[in-house]
């Protein structure tokens, strides 16, 4: 088990054990999310999926979905490139 100060609760938390997408995202996320935030990122995100009406295996959702996560943990949207 390792632990993180969560960005999103402020406070040292369980880490998640691997990056959750590739690219810089995925690693900021990695370092700095606990898993207990990661956990509510996932229901967040089928409330997003299911309201955008997201068909997320295509790359124009998958870049939504990157930028709405980058807003929920950090609290600032930033385009990443992969």
């Amino acid at each position: 088990m390792r632990n993180v100060m969560c960005k999103k609760y402020g406070e040292t938390l369980e880490g998640l054990d691997s990056p959750p997408y590739p690219g810089e995202l995925g690693q900021k996320i990695f370092e700095s999310i606990s898993k207990k935030a990661w956990a509510d990122w996932m229901e967040h995100q089928k409330k997003i999926i299911n309201e955008l009406k997201l068909t997320v295996f295509k790359p124009e959702a998958q870049e939504i979905l990157k930028q709405h996560a980058e807003e929920f943990f950090f609290g600032t949207p930033q385009k990443f490139g992969d």
